[in-house]
């Protein structure tokens, strides 16, 4: 329903809304002839919160770089939660319109609450907690003719335009969906941009597994790649900073939102991240230590780690809804700090939890 609060209740920070939330609640289980005498106040809150995310989404979506955005971001508290999945907004007319894009959505929640006049306070905030009580009704009567559209899929811009109006929204609100729309378009073109790096990215791997077969019967993976005093060693750091650089691009297009918001649970990604971390990252400990970075920077673990190891990490912990843990990609790190710390107190416990640790990677195929 065009006017539900429900769906925009989650744009509010919960401190701005929590002493009114429960008496909306008690409405929905209790069903009461009238809504709570607050529910004006609790609408105005939850429209005013929903601004401030919609206006800040659209500063980011039309590519604005005024530097009081991040400013004002930083002490105006914004919900994190962002609209996921498809919406199917009714308009009221017997019609459907179904929207995917989730930027496109969070504009719509907004923009289609707006009031035209002060006196519309009441009875819209009545209305939008009523609505959620009735799709049902609501459904019934639409699905017996049922007309659905899909905004921007495959639309003439002339059935586009009448889809707007039917959802109530202004010029303004146009403008935002059609720059959502068009942010969009980019990112799956930036999708299919670093798609076509998979090969690169296969054939640099490919060639540092055969580096790491052909170390194993002589001074090993890692000691092998921390000397570098050989002309293969000097062909897998050249791989490894291909792989740098590719993998750097990634986390930095996700950092600023250029890419579309489902990439980091692609499988593919995932599968192909976690197999360029379990086989590239001792090579970056090997060269940090190599290097005495940890003098100047401290251990690997502190501060040296780059993100994109952190991040490919993260996204087969949230596929796989695995505990955060120390990763067994990062086990030569945990080597050298026992033997930078030998001899020191605790060492001895140190180096049983580690071995407690290899026996659990080596289970999970985490090392090998």
């Amino acid at each position: 329903m065009r006017l539900d609060i429900v769906p925009r209740i989650s744009l509010s920070p919960l401190s701005s809304i929590g002493h009114q939330l429960q008496r909306v609640l008690d409405y929905f289980n209790q069903n009461p002839q009238q809504p709570p005498a607050d529910a004006p106040d609790f609408y105005e809150t939850v429209v005013r919160n929903a601004s401030s995310v919609a206006n800040y989404a659209a500063c980011k979506i039309m590519g604005s770089t005024n530097p009081l955005l991040e400013t004002a971001s930083s002490f105006i508290e914004l919900s994190p939660y962002r609209p996921l999945g498809t919406y199917v907004f009714c308009t009221g007319t017997g019609k459907l319109v179904e929207i995917s894009n989730a930027d496109a959505v969070l504009q719509v929640l907004f923009y289609s609450s707006q009031l035209s006049t002060e006196e519309e306070k009441v009875p819209v905030a009545q209305t939008s907690l009523r609505d959620h009580l009735n799709y049902e009704n609501y459904l019934k009567e639409c699905l017996r003719t049922p007309i659905v559209t899909s905004l921007f899929h495959l639309h003439q811009e002339a059935n586009v335009d009448m889809d707007l109006n039917d959802l109530g929204l202004s010029e303004r609100a146009s403008l935002c969906l059609r720059a959502a729309e068009a942010l969009e378009k980019q990112k799956l073109r930036n999708q299919n941009t670093i798609d076509g790096k998979q090969a690169d990215i296969e054939k640099c791997l490919g060639a540092l597994e055969r580096y790491k077969s052909s170390c194993a019967h002589k001074a090993g993976y890692y000691d092998a790649f921390k000397s570098s005093d050989q002309k293969e060693d000097f062909h897998a750091n050249v791989n490894r900073l291909e792989l740098a650089g590719i993998w750097d691009e990634i986390i930095e297009m996700l950092k600023r939102h250029e890419l579309p918001d489902e990439f980091e649970g692609q499988k593919k990604w995932i599968r192909l991240g976690t197999r360029y971390r379990r086989i590239v990252e001792p090579l970056d400990i090997a060269n940090y230590y190599r290097h005495l970075k940890n003098e100047d920077t401290g251990p690997y673990m502190g501060k040296g780690r780059p993100r994109r190891y952190k991040c490919t990490q993260k996204w087969r912990e949230h596929a796989e809804k695995l505990r955060e843990e120390f990763p067994g990609s990062c086990f030569w790190a945990e080597v050298e700090e026992l033997w930078i710390r030998s001899g020191s107190l605790g060492t001895r416990e140190s180096i049983l939890q580690m071995k407690n640790k290899v026996e659990k990677w080596i289970g999970e195929e985490e090392v090998g």
